[in-house]
């Protein structure tokens, strides 16, 4: 088994007298892929000011590797987390190409070779499902499921070992959320990488075939795979879940990429 690469220790966080977390604990093990599931509010946006270093916890601790997260950690272990947000177009420069946008990452890791990182544009470009033609378009020209691919392909282009992916299809219809989540599945499968899923929609994540945390009012509730918990939630906040999940559409994901995931 795989050893854990983020380990949230008995985290608690209070604003004021309001208590966001309340002694959680959470981790991640390497090359896993983990969704974590809660309404607004829940204390989902905290844990992930946590991981970036931007908060400190009132109890417990974050670690990444062997290393304790705070908010004058190294470089590095900064380089080593990416986000991949809700909003894509919030995330890439609407005066620069995408080509440009796409080098951006390689430029940070030393990568000075025009030829070198254009190619490695045009590899990523074919990885996240689009070809080498986009690199000259700009933001503006894309539809948002080709916003999100340039905004994973951004993320992976920094070589992280860490993949946070904050809500990234709540902003885009059920057909682009099925690719987007295929293609997640389908670099995961393919480049190893561990990544942590945000969400608050059940019916999301359920072909993610990934271990499913629920959070609610700052406690873990529930865990399992993501099947499981749909088809036997046991906390009331879940059955809720479910209930709205089922009144709504439901996506399908590539079974053999999922399959690959779980594996």
């Amino acid at each position: 088994m795989s050893k854990k690469l983020i380990n949230f220790v008995d985290i608690s966080k209070s604003y004021g007298n309001n208590l966001v977390l309340d002694e959680l604990n959470l981790y991640i093990r390497e090359n896993e892929f983990i969704t974590l599931l809660g309404p607004s509010g829940c204390g989902k946006t905290t844990l992930i000011r946590m991981l970036m270093g931007l908060e400190e916890a009132t109890g417990g601790y974050v670690q990444f590797g062997d290393k304790k997260i705070h908010r004058h950690m190294p470089p590095l272990v900064r380089k080593n987390m990416q986000m991949v947000f809700q909003d894509p177009a919030g995330s890439l420069n609407p005066a620069r190409t995408i080509g440009w946008i796409l080098e951006e990452p390689l430029r940070l890791r030393g990568i000075r070779d025009r030829t070198e990182r254009r190619q490695l544009v045009k590899e990523m470009l074919e990885n996240v499902g689009l070809d080498e033609s986009f690199a000259a378009r700009h933001p503006r020209e894309l539809s948002g499921g080709q916003k999100q691919r340039i905004s994973i392909g951004v993320a992976l282009l920094m070589d992280p070992r860490l993949v946070i992916a904050d809500e990234p299809v709540s902003a885009l219809d059920v057909t682009v959320q099925s690719q987007i989540l295929n293609l997640l599945l389908k670099l995961h499968a393919e480049k190893q990488m561990t990544i942590l899923f945000i969400s608050h929609d059940l019916n999301v994540v359920r072909g993610l075939c990934s271990r499913v945390m629920v959070i609610y009012k700052g406690v873990i509730v529930e865990e399992g795979l993501a099947e499981e918990i749909y088809e036997h939630p046991a906390h009331p906040y879940t059955k809720l879940l479910l209930e709205a999940a089922i009144g709504g559409d439901t996506m399908e994901l590539d079974a053999e990429a999922g399959k690959q995931s779980a594996e």
